[in-house]
């Protein structure tokens, strides 16, 4: 019998129990549905997670030396460390400024393009980021938050785009809105100005022009553990620290750890909700035996007739393999599609009722991540399923003895 013939006698021996059939595979079509919506949803939960992060958030290694740290300390620091694509820098200032509802409180950050664009900070709705030109000859050019625009022109969404704003003693021409940044109400009182670092550090550090964070980034495949040791000897060689005041001198750090033990919490979650949706498996494993055995009960003289014209006892295994096969593969498929359905209500609904912020911690929207991995190892675990609980109705089927079937009323 080859494989046409044991495909057409399967899809006809289903056809004949339809509702039975049905309702057969409801436990695996529920195990797998499980299986997909769980790890697509813990996977979009992970991808919020990192996102909020920022893209190069494992490759960070944050400086925070406890000396004062120039703009000339960090050229000298990304001479000596090679390992590192890219050594960005940002330095904070503060100043006040008045609005139509009072005073106005502005938190300066000045960092170059590459800062903002490294550490994800900036997310331009409008206008552009700082040029080379603009950061080496320190313009009096800012990048201002929706929040900003909405305190200082009165309406969030104006093209400010080539307005100037007065902060502290000087003009600052904008040139980029932020879009990143959420819109608040009119009682808020505080908002951000990004510009160029060296023209905060000229205009807003009061004569101290000391950097506030120093940030390396990598290069992919890097051992950051390793890295992180290195950069803290170079940073005291920089800065001239004694070697018996490093520890306490410079403190360096990286989001890898955390990054790492967040994908070690979600796995374990993963797992414990892969063993639940494997029950639903195993009981709907049991359902498919079952209703094979009453199959082989019902078609005893079927059986014996097919022997009786020849079949072997591998014709008769197979048969009866390929319609449990055949009954966990159509499973399979309506239960993939259901879960991915599923992984999307689940994630508008926790987008929609807050969920999302409660559970990670960030405010954004989870979007589902399905794997086509997680959708192949379905499928496979389908019929892997269907072969291993029906091989003993399948086997029942083939002992029997040709004659007694043929005398069975």
């Amino acid at each position: 019998m080859n494989a046409a013939d044991l495909i057409r006698e399967a899809v006809r021996g289903l056809e004949s129990n339809r509702g039975r059939s049905l309702l057969t595979i409801l436990g695996i079509v529920i195990g797998i549905a499980a299986v997909i919506a769980m790890t697509s949803l813990i996977g979009g939960v992970r991808n919020m997670l990192v996102g909020s992060l920022g893209l190069n958030a494992a490759r960070a290694v944050y400086i925070s030396p406890m000396y004062q740290m120039t703009v000339e300390d960090l050229d000298d620091l990304k001479r000596i460390m090679p390992e590192y694509e890219s050594i960005v820098a940002s330095s904070y200032g503060y100043t006040q400024v008045s609005g139509a509802d009072g005073t106005i409180d502005v938190g300066i950050t000045g960092a170059d393009a590459d800062f903002l664009s490294l550490t994800g900070q900036i997310h331009l709705a409008e206008g552009r980021m700082f040029n080379a030109q603009e950061e080496a000859s320190a313009d009096r050019v800012a990048i201002l938050d929706r929040s900003g625009v909405k305190a200082l022109f009165g309406d969030a969404d104006m093209s400010v785009v080539g307005k100037t704003v007065r902060l502290g003693t000087h003009d600052y021409r904008i040139v980029g809105v932020d879009e990143s940044m959420p819109q608040t109400g009119g009682g808020s009182t505080y908002i951000t100005v990004y510009m160029p670092l060296e023209t905060c550090l000229k205009d807003f550090s009061g004569g101290y022009e000391y950097l506030s964070q120093v940030i390396g980034f990598a290069r992919e495949g890097a051992d950051i553990d390793a890295l992180m040791e290195t950069t803290k000897t170079q940073v005291a060689k920089v800065l001239n620290i004694p070697d018996d005041q490093i520890e306490d001198g410079v403190y360096v750090y990286s989001m890898k750890s955390q990054i790492d033990s967040m994908n070690g919490f979600m796995n374990s979650f993963s797992l414990i909700m892969g063993a639940v949706a494997g029950i639903s498996l195993l009981v709907g494993g049991i359902g498919i035996m079952n209703m094979m055995l009453t199959n082989v009960t019902e078609r005893i003289r079927e059986i014996g007739v097919r022997r009786a014209l020849g079949a072997t006892r591998s014709d008769i295994t197979l048969q009866f393999l390929m319609e449990s096969a055949a009954l966990c593969i159509v499973g399979g498929i309506i239960g993939t599609v259901l879960g991915y359905a599923a992984s999307w209500a689940l994630s508008f609904a926790a987008t929609t009722f807050g969920l999302a912020g409660s559970l990670t911690g960030t405010e954004g929207t989870i979007t589902p991540a399905v794997s086509i991995e997680a959708i192949v190892a379905a499928a496979g675990l389908s019929v892997l399923i269907g072969l291993v609980f029906g091989f003993y109705p399948a086997r029942r089927a083939a002992r029997m003895d040709p004659v007694e079937c043929l005398r069975y009323q």
